[in-house]
């Protein structure tokens, strides 16, 4: 990915470094989310980013990137969001993810579950799969997140994507 497409993590970054150093100056108990990449049901009628992603793998295209995301469903995006203004013990940043998966998992997920959808097989490269991290989710469970499988919010984002007409099957 080229930096100039990078503009909008690099604002919501300096927004939260403005919103931390903002808190300490002025006595805030602040708490931040910084999701990952949020799938699930669409609730606005116009196509987002995130799902905007899920659409472009499965619109015919012959190869998939050879990267890893980090999924989160939408509800349990919204869940932390009350829970850290609702437990007084939340604290400091939430990185909320559900699932590390390499694209090619999340796909293998969607060729299951939908397999008259054309969805690729293929790696763009022919390197190895990009590896694979881990994100901590011990903050978010001690708040009394239970992350929803990534199968349902798979499902759950292309339904929303037929429903809303952005996919058509």
């Amino acid at each position: 990915m080229v930096f100039l497409q990078l503009w909008y993590m690099l604002a919501k970054t300096l927004a939260e470094n403005a919103a931390w150093k903002f808190a300490k100056e002025n006595g805030i108990d602040l708490v931040s989310i910084n999701p990952g990449l949020v799938i699930g049901p669409l609730l606005q009628p116009i196509l987002n980013s995130s799902s905007g992603y899920i659409q472009s793998l499965l619109n015919g295209g012959q190869t998939f990137p050879n990267v890893v995301y980090r999924f989160v469903d939408v509800r349990d995006v919204a869940l932390i969001h009350i829970k850290a203004f609702e437990v007084p013990s939340a604290s400091g940043r939430h990185c909320v993810v559900g699932h590390v998966k390499h694209v090619s998992e999340a796909l293998e997920i969607l060729r299951s579950l939908y397999p008259t959808l054309s969805i690729p097989e293929k790696c763009e490269d022919d390197q190895l799969p990009a590896p694979t991290h881990q994100i901590s989710q011990e903050k978010a469970k001690s708040l009394g997140i239970e992350f929803t499988p990534l199968e349902v919010s798979l499902r759950d984002t292309v339904e929303s994507l037929k429903e809303k007409g952005f996919l058509k099957v």
